[in-house]
C-alpha cells in the first residue's frame, strides 16, 4: 500500500515538475521515488529475514532486516540528496522562470495529508513496542529495536518536512518572483535526505555490528546465573542484540564441585553405592568405580547447564541463545 502511495506522489509530483520547471518539486518527486524504491527493497530484506536457520546459517537470517535498512539509507543519500542538490546547484546557477504553481500547491497538499496520516501511525506503533519494552520513544528510535519501522518512520517525517520545505520556498518563489527560492529548497530538501539516510547508515550499522543489550538487562541475566546454589562465579559475560529483540547471551560460569556432586547423589542409592565401594580391592576395581561415577557426574554437571540455559530463556523471552561455558 505504501509503495503504490509513494509511487502515485512519485508521478503527480513529476508531472507538476514538468510544468512547472521548479527545483524543489523535482527534489519532491526524486523523494517520492527513493521511498517507492526503499519500501519494496525492505519488504524483500523483511520476507528473508524470516527464513528457517539452516547448517550454514544457524542464528538464522534475522540481520537481514539491518542489511536491507542499511542498503535503504544509502540508496536515499545517493538517489534523494544527490539528485536534489544536483537539482539546486544547477537551479542557481542557471535560474528559470516558472510557470504557475498552483497545481503544484494542490499536490503538495495532498501528498502532505497522505504523508501526515502514515507518519501518525508509525509514530503510535513505535510508542506502543517501546512502551511494550520499557523504553522511552526516544531511545527505542536510537537503537533501532525494529529497523523496519523506523525507516518508515524517518522516510515519513522526511516527506512531511520535505513538502512543508519546498511548499515554503515555491511560496516565497510566487511571492517575489525569486527563482533562487525555489532552487534552496531543492537543496534544503537534498540535506534533509542526506541526515536520514546518515541516521538509517549509522543505527543499522551499529546494529550489525553486535551491540551489547541494556546493562540493566545484562545485570538481571547474571544475577540470575549468580543466584544459583550450583553456581560459584561467572566470567566473561557477554550479551548481544541479534535484532528484532532476539538477544544471544554468553558466559564462563565456574560450578561448585560440590554442589553438582550432592545433586549427583541424591538420585543415587546410597546403600548401592556403598556396597559398591566395598567390592573395591584392587587398582582396576577402582579405576572402574571412578569412571563409572565420574562420568555420570559430568553428565549430571550437563544437566545443570542446560538447567540454567532452559532457566534463563524462560524469564527471559528475549533471550534466544545461550552459551554457556564452563570452568
Amino acid at each position: 500500500m505504501r509503495d503504490v502511495r509513494n509511487g502515485l506522489n512519485f508521478f503527480f509530483k513529476l508531472l507538476a515538475w514538468v510544468y512547472t520547471g521548479s527545483a524543489s518539486m523535482f527534489s519532491e518527486a526524486i523523494h517520492s521515488l527513493a521511498d517507492t524504491c526503499n519500501q519494496a527493497l525492505l519488504a524483500l530484506g523483511i520476507s528473508q529475514s524470516v527464513r528457517t536457520p539452516d547448517p550454514g546459517h544457524p542464528y538464522g537470517f534475522t540481520n537481514m532486516r539491518y542489511i536491507a535498512s542499511l542498503i535503504s539509507g544509502v540508496g536515499i543519500f545517493m538517489m534523494g540528496a544527490g539528485l536534489s542538490w544536483y537539482h539546486g546547484i544547477m537551479g542557481l546557477l542557471h535560474p528559470q522562470p516558472m510557470e504557475s504553481l498552483l497545481w503544484a500547491y494542490c499536490i503538495l497538499a495532498g501528498s502532505l495529508v497522505s504523508e501526515g496520516a502514515t507518519l501518525l501511525v508509525a509514530v503510535n506503533e513505535i510508542r506502543k513496542s517501546a512502551r511494550i519494552k520499557g523504553m522511552s520513544f526516544y531511545q527505542y528510535v536510537i537503537q533501532s529495536k525494529d529497523p523496519s519501522t523506523n525507516v518508515v518512520l524517518m522516510e515519513d517525517a522526511a516527506a512531511v518536512l520535505g513538502v512543508i520545505m519546498a511548499a515554503s520556498c515555491m511560496g516565497l518563489t510566487s511571492l517575489t518572483g525569486n527563482p533562487y527560492y525555489d532552487s534552496l529548497g531543492s537543496l534544503g530538501v537534498g540535506t534533509l535526505l542526506g541526515a536520514v539516510s546518515a541516521f538509517l547508515i549509522y543505527t543499522n550499522t551499529e546494529a550489525l555490528i553486535g551491540r551489547s543489550i541494556q546493562p540493566e538487562q545484562v545485570q538481571r541475566l547474571t544475577e540470575l546465573l549468580e543466584s544459583d546454589p550450583a553456581v560459584r562465579a561467572i566470567h566473561d559475560v557477554k550479551a548481544t542484540d541479534m535484532g528484532m529483540s532476539k538477544v544471544r547471551f554468553k558466559a564462563e560460569v565456574d560450578f561448585d564441585g560440590r554442589v553438582v556432586t550432592r545433586s549427583y547423589l541424591e538420585k543415587q542409592d546410597i546403600d548401592q553405592v556403598l556396597n559398591e565401594i566395598r567390592q573395591v580391592k584392587t587398582p582396576e576395581d577402582l579405576e572402574a568405580f571412578m569412571l563409572k561415577h565420574g562420568e555420570n557426574i559430568i553428565d549430571t554437571l550437563g544437566a545443570e547447564v542446560d538447567r540454567l540455559e532452559k532457566e534463563l530463556k524462560q524469564r527471559n523471552p528475549d533471550v534466544r541463545h545461550v552459551d554457556l561455558e564452563i570452568l
